[in-house]
């Protein structure tokens, strides 16, 4: 059975909180998919389907539900295909890419036609596909990246304009005759009252039969199936203010002179201001994916490669693995690849944060979207397409502005019945009117019966959250810090204490050799060449201090064999005949060798936050080996900032307590676990949950996977192992707790926004529902216009995207590669023994 797999999908005609819950529902049904997270902001649904061919009816049922799936369409040129069998190959491989919804292939003109869903495959997904099934392809005319958004906010830019200019003639004439009586009068005297009716009603037919149709053609067919959305708002408001007043223009005698009044402006302009909202609001969404578009921008289009010993340029889509690409001073890497030829030095800040150039020479990994400096490379490509660094760091970013939050489901809750319950509040408004209101009744019926209808549009419910998702996680990308998971944005503001790795996390991760303290008669550069032979099997980083150590010293070079490591222990080989243990206190109790008499030596290499470790030849105790492992420098201020944040901070590590607490009293870390196993960390995170609440946990390394996993927000050092990355919920892109810092201020500020989104979203309908129905008339004569109704009816989401926009100007809480304390300039300490 084919892996589950997620997809991404470009949705159209989402305009409300609603739209967002009735496509949620309508995919939530369907055989086969799951976990699916729909995004108003991004307008995206993000699901698991169990198998490719679930893509079709996904995009099926969306259409049903009028909310159609964007596709798009690219030609493929293929080579080496001969027969009908090739084309059915090439058929079959293309079509089982997820998201593909329909294949041509064209054997004579050696060409793929591929129509697909916009968001869940690209370009390079296909190349990839047809060249796995042998049959290396290009893209003849690629889908590309259009700016979509800045298309749609000009095409609503002229549809409002257009609106504007046909209703402001109505607006003028209407609107100007109630607020100038000599305005009015000179209409009547000129053009008359009917032929002023007759103008409206051409213009304001013409505004809502174009520019406004879209609000019927998709308002009215989802009020027939009984699920109304933000368009059946305002399709049955300006529609009844409409209806009312070509009644009142060509059926006077069926309404009495007293009510006998046109709305036609209003009808109007309430069009042109809810295109006006649109429009602001396309452009603000745009802005809400710079973020994307930053990370889009790092990517090359074309490379140089050699090909048949030439060097040809061609599109970075069409670079397969193993080609041998050239690059030139000052241009961007293309893809991930090896150094094969040339020494440059590559800045990588956009990785790193690190603003020092990175020297590169052969045998070295470079990175796709880093920036050559002087010199010439030619590197070997090993990662294309998706599987480069920054595809999946703009996949982690893209995953993360869909998330859908835990707070995000209240709101859903609430827009369930929210659109049903408006229209509700809408007819009894009208009937209350009808029955108790004052002369002419059924005119203020009306006015505040579409009033209510048009103020309580849930837009600005529907973006309260992802947009304040896409800029904050965004904003946290620029910082470095990766959101690899949505909800982690909301349970780190959650979180009560931070717990951190030792190795490669509070420290550098690169140990030097201190101390070297022998037993009784071994000599010392045998025993240093023996401990060298073994460790140079390890990947520890003790193992290469001591390596590194032996090298200085010109120790023997010796190899072992029988090789074996000991988790959380040591590790153990053969060298010259002469078993060697090199480890913890703990492999020594473990293998029966007596550390009395080095014991006390051992304390007090401990005692001055040095990692101690022991050695053993042949069952006897042959040396103590002192390692210190530097202070990052900034982990003494992040730590500092993490308690002016109201954390506590907790060290978990294999070392000795001894080594542990001399780090915690250097960098005021407030809580030591220590000589615990990689197992043991979970039993940590579970002692420090149940005394603190929520737990988060930072680490690097393959011993922290567990703990990541098992901790309530699980934060990896980007420099650190794959396996760790991939257990975690936050990665940060450079080695520094600066991250650490950081991320905390994003989710912090992102969250206060989504609060302060929520409190105006919801607090505008609560409050002015009952203005728009008309409490206030009674008191004070007051009923809200229609017109004025739609103008805040916009402006509530423009207010709730521009408040998100907000979070673009969220400042790091600390500086990366922060200079470094005084303390963290003192000696160095503790070394790892995780």
């Amino acid at each position: 059975m084919p892996d589950p797999k997620t997809i991404t999908l470009s949705v159209d005609g989402m305009s409300c909180a609603s739209c967002v819950g009735r496509v949620d529902r309508g995919l939530s049904v369907l055989e086969g998919v799951g976990d699916v997270s729909v995004n108003l902001a991004s307008e995206t649904a993000r699901l698991i389907v169990d198998r490719p061919n679930r893509v079709a009816d996904v995009v099926a049922a969306l259409s049903d539900l009028g909310y159609p799936a964007r596709t798009s369409s690219v030609t493929l040129n293929v080579d080496a295909m001969s027969c009908a069998s090739c084309v059915g190959r090439v058929d079959r491989a293309l079509a089982a890419v997820p998201g593909v919804l329909d294949v041509n292939t064209n054997l004579a003109a050696e060409t793929a036609s591929v129509r697909f869903a916009e968001g869940a495959v690209s370009t390079a997904d296909l190349v990839e596909a047809s060249r796995a099934a042998g049959y290396p392809a290009t893209a003849a005319e690629g889908a590309g990246r259009s700016h979509r958004k800045a298309d749609e906010a000009r095409a609503l830019a002229r549809r409002t304009a257009l609106a504007a200019a046909l209703a402001l003639p109505v607006f003028l004439v209407e609107m100007g005759g109630h607020a100038i009586p000599a305005f009015h009068h000179w209409i009547n005297a000129t053009i008359g009252q009917q032929t002023s009716w007759l103008l409206q009603f051409a213009l304001t037919t013409a505004v809502l039969a174009g520019p406004g149709r879209m609000f019927f053609t998709k308002g009215l067919p989802a009020l027939m199936k009984g699920a109304p959305d933000m368009n059946s708002l305002v399709a049955v408001g300006t529609g009844a203010a409409y209806l009312y007043s070509v009644v009142a223009t060509f059926l006077p005698d069926r309404l009495p002179d007293s009510v006998r009044a046109v709305y036609f402006e209003a009808a109007a302009v309430i069009v042109v201001l809810i295109l006006v909202g649109r429009f602001l609001e396309a452009r603000a969404k745009g802005r809400t994916g710079a973020a994307i578009q930053k990370l889009l921008g790092l990517q090359p289009r074309t490379a140089r490669v050699l090909r048949d010993g030439d060097s040809v340029e061609v599109a970075v889509d069409d670079i397969v693995r193993g080609d041998i690409v050239v690059v030139r001073p000052g241009e961007r890497i293309a893809v991930d690849g090896e150094v094969v030829d040339g020494t440059s030095r590559l800045d990588e800040s956009m990785l790193t944060g690190e603003p020092v150039p990175a020297e590169k020479g052969a045998g070295d990994a470079v990175t796709g979207g880093t920036v050559n400096g002087a010199g010439s490379l030619t590197f070997r490509a090993t990662r294309v397409g998706g599987d480069t660094t920054l595809s999946q760091i703009i996949r982690m970013v893209e995953e993360a502005q869909g998330a859908k939050l835990p707070i995000q489901g209240l709101v859903d809750r609430i827009t369930l019945w929210f659109v049903p319950a408006v229209m509700g509040i809408a007819a009894l408004t009208v009937l209350v009117w009808l029955v108790v209101g004052p002369s002419p009744a059924l005119t203020l019926a009306l006015v505040a019966g579409v009033s209510v209808l048009i103020i309580a549009c849930p837009c600005a419910m529907g973006l309260a959250t992802p947009t304040s998702i896409m800029v904050g996680t965004g904003r946290a990308a620029d910082m470095g810090v990766l959101f690899r998971k949505g909800d982690a944005l909301q349970q780190l503001d959650s979180v009560t204490v931070v717990a951190l790795d030792k190795t490669g996390t509070a420290t550098e991760g690169r140990p030097e050799l201190t101390d070297l303290e022998l037993g009784d008669g071994f000599d010392r550069a045998d025993v240093l060449s023996k401990l060298a032979a073994v460790e140079d099997r390890s990947e520890h980083p003790i193992a290469d201090a001591i390596v590194r150590a032996a090298r200085a010293e010109g120790a023997r070079h010796a190899e072992a064999g029988n090789f074996q490591s000991v988790t959380g222990h040591g590790v153990r080989a053969t060298v010259d005949g002469a078993e060697v243990l090199v480890g913890a206190e703990r492999m020594m109790t473990r293998e029966g060798v007596d550390i009395a008499p080095l014991a006390a030596r051992a304390t007090a290499i401990a005692g001055r936050g040095r990692t101690a470790l022991f050695a053993a030849i042949d069952g006897r105790l042959a040396a103590v080996i002192g390692v210190a492992d530097p202070v990052k420098p900034a982990s003494r201020a992040a730590i500092s900032a993490l308690h002016d944040k109201g954390l506590k901070v907790a060290m978990i590590t294999g070392d000795r307590r001894e080594t542990a607490e001399a780090i915690a009293r250097e960098t005021g870390i407030d809580h030591v676990i220590a000589g615990v196993l990689p197992d043991g960390k979970v039993a940590a995170l579970d002692d420090l949950r149940g005394a603190d609440g929520v737990v988060a946990f930072v680490g690097d390394g393959i011993n922290d996977a567990l703990a990541l996993a098992h901790a309530d927000v699980g934060i990896a050092i980007g420099t650190g192992t794959d396996v760790a990355i991939e257990s975690a919920d936050v990665v940060l892109m450079s080695g520094d707790l600066a991250g650490v810092v950081n991320a905390f201020a994003v989710s912090r500020a992102t969250m206060r926004n989504i609060r302060q989104n929520l409190f105006w979203a919801f607090g505008y309908n609560i409050a002015l529902i009952p203005v728009a129905a008309g409490v206030l008339y009674p008191a004070f004569g007051v009923l809200l216009s229609p017109v004025l109704a739609a103008g805040a009816m916009a402006l509530s989401s423009v207010f709730v995207l521009t408040n998100a926009l907000r979070l673009r100007r969220v400042a790091p809480a600390m500086a990366e590669r922060s200079g470094q304390t005084a303390a963290a300039k003192a000696a160095p300490v503790a070394a790892p023994a995780e």
